[in-house]
């Protein structure tokens, strides 16, 4: 397997005369989690979205696992998309389907499984998110936030990818759940020997899974690194996201560990 999951290249990226992003270059390595931020507007999840190959680049290239997107056969970019697994923000599960059949629905693509398979393989997806078998006839519409998010989990993992895209993984969740669903992503990111690719706009979802953190700013990334690297920068936004009252609280248990001296002195700066 290539070390190298994700790579951008001088990305640019135009919606008429809009232009969003301007010459990226970020890099996904193999086992990390790499968050991307930065404020609304700012093309987070429209970078997702290349990554994905949703989106075609005006200049500049997106490779994943060893692959340019919009320069491969469309079976080599099939046979990719069975490689990873994407957690939208609102779950986007099927609300005609209940909660079997959205997991199954991947498999069933396939063509190659028989139902028996199948049954085990949902059956044992929706117990590694903590779905209990009960749950698996049920709608979309009969199930609480914190339950959607976990299906939509479990879908994603269906075809036990290797890299998983989560767009605002605990957007919508009460302070509890959303707890709950970033160390479930955790515990199941270190046993699946996951990477993954995260947006999100919550400091403590940030804080707890991040390896790297990658700051949007003004279409361009400002900074990529560590939370350390990262909480250093002297970028404005970069400032006020991480060092204003919110960010502090997030930052709260893990200060010291930064390495950074005396807080007080650092949020004045």
């Amino acid at each position: 397997m290539t070390e190298r999951v994700v790579e951008v290249e001088q990305l640019w990226t135009r919606f008429g005369r809009q232009t969003v992003h301007r010459g990226i270059d970020l890099k996904v390595e193999h086992g990390e989690v790499l968050s991307i931020v930065g404020g609304s507007g700012s093309g987070k999840t429209v970078l997702l979205r290349q990554m994905l190959g949703l989106e075609i680049p005006y200049r500049g290239s997106v490779r994943v696992l060893g692959e340019d997107l919009h320069a491969c056969e469309p079976d080599v970019l099939q046979a990719l998309r069975n490689r990873w697994g994407v957690l939208f923000q609102q779950g986007a599960l099927f609300s005609a389907l209940p909660v079997f059949e959205n997991v199954a629905l991947p498999l069933r693509e396939l063509r190659v499984l028989d139902e028996e398979v199948i049954r085990e393989l949902v059956l044992m997806k929706l117990e590694m998110v903590g779905i209990e078998f009960h749950h698996a006839s049920k709608l979309p519409a009969e199930l609480s936030g914190g339950m959607v998010k976990r299906v939509a989990l479990a879908r994603a993992l269906a075809l036990e990818p290797e890299l998983l895209f989560l767009d605002e993984p605990t957007a919508g969740l009460d302070p509890d759940r959303s707890e709950s669903f970033v160390k479930l992503i955790e515990e199941l990111r270190r046993e699946l020997g996951l990477t993954v690719v995260m947006v999100t706009h919550d400091l403590d979802t940030l804080v707890a899974l991040s390896s790297r953190i990658a700051v949007l700013f003004g279409g361009r990334l400002v900074v990529v690194g560590t939370l350390r690297e990262v909480v250093q920068s002297e970028h404005p936004f970069i400032v006020n996201f991480f060092l204003g009252e919110r960010g502090r609280r997030a930052l709260e248990a893990v200060w010291d560990t930064l390495g950074l001296g005396d807080r007080a002195s650092r949020e004045k700066t």
